[in-house]
């Protein structure tokens, strides 16, 4: 009877073994894929070694609020410097970004924000940009100000643009599609590399939140 009994306690032991063995296997492989730098990097996400304090600005929204560091601080941010008056290029990335935010899930899905920072505050006044923002998504930022403050924070985010003049006397301003990436401390923390792909934005982003928050 004994024996009997340390014989179905040995068989109840390896099965409680194998179970939680088992158990750990799935846990695993159903963890989101997570990247190392280097790997994010061959995927279009170039983290800086050590993020970046981005130091004072004050700059203004389309809500005529002003947004400086603080608006930075406690969530993911994604920055995109364009203009209303872009052809093709402004509209594509800000739908693109739109869609990316629409694809997060969970607690990636809670933030981040977006922001476009405009290179053409000439043009882009707040009215201009309240009209504009909302036909992408309605929580999406619009940020404008003085040209030289706009230029100093562009260069603090290492996104160069210059405006370039046409014959006929009008002007476009060139200027990067990459997608700057601000940590919940307000800092640089990278950017993401134009042309964008929605499968490698998000996987890179995971990764990146998931160190940050490790």
């Amino acid at each position: 009877m004994s024996q009997s009994r340390n014989i179905k306690l040995t068989i109840a032991g390896l099965l409680l073994f194998i179970t939680v063995i088992v158990a750990g296997f799935v846990y695993r492989i159903s963890l989101p894929r997570i990247m190392t730098a280097s790997e994010m990097s061959a995927n279009g996400l170039y983290l800086l070694e050590t993020p970046r304090n981005i130091g004072e600005f004050d700059l203004i929204d389309h809500h005529g609020n002003s947004f400086n560091p603080g608006r930075l601080e406690g969530q993911w941010t994604l920055i995109f410097f364009g203009f209303t008056h872009c052809p093709d290029i402004c509209p594509t990335t800000m739908t693109f970004l739109n869609t990316f935010l629409e694809s997060l899930e969970g607690t990636e899905a809670e933030d981040p924000q977006v922001v476009m920072v405009s290179v053409d505050p000439a043009r882009d006044t707040v009215q201009q940009l309240a009209d504009y923002m909302p036909y992408f998504n309605p929580d999406f930022t619009g940020v404008t100000g003085e040209f030289l403050d706009i230029h100093r924070f562009a260069t603090k985010l290492n996104t160069p643009f210059r405006k370039v003049m046409d014959e006929d006397g009008s002007y476009q301003v060139d200027h990067s599609s990459n997608i700057v990436l601000i940590n919940p401390r307000g800092d640089y923390h990278g950017f993401f590399r134009a042309p964008l792909d929605l499968a490698k934005m998000k996987v890179t982003y995971r990764s990146a939140r998931f160190i940050w928050e490790r």
